[in-house]
């Protein structure tokens, strides 16, 4: 009797944190070592880790750097996953259906063949090209390395003055941080607010809070360098107006694709840097090729275009479909609304879809209305105040984004935005939602059902 034996298929997967080890666990999970053999490059040296993470883990909210990481090294290894860490993929090669690996610390470098290939390289944060970027005492915080290295300058600082550049998402994070940390913090803001994720006027409500908690905040100023002692280390903060001193510089600027290696193999890239993929994460043009994680651009459902955002959340998601498809079943990644949450110490910072200016951009017509109400019943003890902004698209009334700052209770609520996005209705049909209410929970009306019903009655008023 003649027996043939399938010969077994190799997948590489270029990235070991969220996306690329999500990818490789559910593509074992379809498929055994027998069938296809899995082998994944990591530069660093932890895996699976949650990046979102390290704000709080410097601040000493998270104790533990551990805590951080959801699965080991060790534990991909133990479900036949040839992870290797320490290796940094330098050059894919399409022809060839290879991939060229160097080993970080020792500079050997060797070529693999693979059959499937994914790209999970990440973002990379942005640091400007100018004078002292480089310089002792100047840190970015996007990986688990990035954060103990922090943490090494904190404990060998003797100054107690930091200065972070930037108030996006890390950059408000890491002040608070700093500030839990005993530091005295200033946030250097090339914008008119802090959280340009949000509209100016709902920044502002950051702006004023960040304050409250003793963070100087300067808006509207242009980092130009980082100013250095006589012993090379950080000492300043230049802008054109004035210096800020500093013993620690954390950069909180934000993130860019990390492509550098797609871009050099011809891979299609977007208007932000970003890989461009179909809904089943496969990368354009190419059937063996998939890309996830904070390296791609994704389809906006609110706007209809692609977009970069870098968060966790999508990057699982991807690599749960991504490793669907590579081993062998389908599945596929329908696009984003934009949804996030963030807090600095107690008040919490959300939002979901468009925010005015995205909507102009894309040439959509709307009202926008602002209102303000409480976390729990009025009567009820510690209820606080929230405020919410909502987007309806004029005429149509459909939602488009929605913004919330408050205090406890105030962050998730964006989650009913989030799944009205998703679903395409209007702000009168939000009006309708049965959602759940008891006095220590939400007012009789929930304060994004009162905004929905002012979005709605403006909409009409306008018809």
């Amino acid at each position: 009797m003649n027996m043939s034996r399938t010969r077994r298929e190799r997948l590489v997967v270029i990235g070991g944190d969220a996306a690329g080890m999500s990818a490789a666990s559910q593509a074992r999970r379809l498929k055994g070592p027998d069938e296809l053999e899995i082998v994944a490059f990591e530069r660093g040296h932890f895996t699976s880790y949650s990046a979102c993470g390290i704000p709080y883990w410097v601040g000493g909210d998270v104790t533990d750097r551990d805590r951080l990481i959801a699965r080991t090294p060790e534990e991909h290894r133990a479900r036949d996953i040839d992870l290797r860490l320490r290796t940094e993929v330098t050059d894919i090669d399409l022809d060839g259906q290879r991939v060229r690996a160097r080993d970080v610390d020792s500079g050997a470098e060797s070529w693999t063949s693979y059959d499937k290939l994914v790209i999970a390289t990440g973002a990379r944060p942005i640091r400007p090209d100018m004078p002292g970027m480089d310089a002792p005492g100047v840190h970015g915080v996007q990986t688990l390395d990035d954060g103990q290295a922090l943490l090494d300058t904190l404990a060998r600082t003797r100054g107690r003055r930091a200065v972070v550049v930037g108030a996006g998402y890390i950059g408000v994070e890491m002040a608070e941080a700093l500030i839990n940390r005993g530091y005295e913090v200033t946030v250097v803001n090339r914008g008119s607010e802090p959280m340009s994720t949000l509209d100016p006027d709902m920044g502002r409500l950051v702006h004023k809070a960040m304050e409250g908690l003793g963070i100087t905040m300067v808006n509207d100023a242009e980092v130009t360098g980082i100013l250095t002692g006589d012993d090379d280390r950080v000492r300043a903060v230049a802008t054109p107006d004035r210096d800020f001193p500093a013993d620690v510089v954390v950069l909180g600027i934000g993130v860019r694709p990390e492509t550098t290696l797609a871009k050099a193999a011809g891979l299609p890239l977007g208007i932000h840097g970003g890989l461009l993929t179909d809904r089943s994460m496969r990368v354009r043009g190419h059937e063996n090729i998939w890309a996830g994680g904070d390296c791609v651009e994704v389809l906006d459902l609110v706007s209809g275009q692609e977009r970069h955002i870098a968060l966790g959340t999508h990057a699982n998601k991807h690599g749960q479909v991504i490793g669907t498809n590579a081993g062998g079943g389908y599945a596929t990644f329908p696009g984003v609304v934009g949804t996030a949450v963030s807090k600095v110490c107690d008040l919490e910072i959300a939002r979901t879809g468009l925010r005015e200016k995205d909507a102009h951009r894309v040439g959509l017509r709307f009202e926008a209305v602002t209102i303000e109400s409480t976390s729990r019943a009025g009567y009820y003890p510690d209820a606080s105040p929230m405020t919410v902004k909502m987007l309806a698209e004029l005429r149509t009334g459909r939602l488009l984004g929605v913004q919330i700052v408050g205090r406890e209770g105030a962050g998730k609520r964006v989650d009913i935005a989030a799944v009205a996005l998703t679903a395409g209705m209007t702000a009168e049909q939000m009006t309708t939602l049965d959602l759940g209410y008891a006095p220590p929970f939400s007012p009789v009306w929930d304060p994004v059902l009162v905004a929905a019903r002012k979005a709605a009655a403006k909409v009409r008023g306008s018809l």
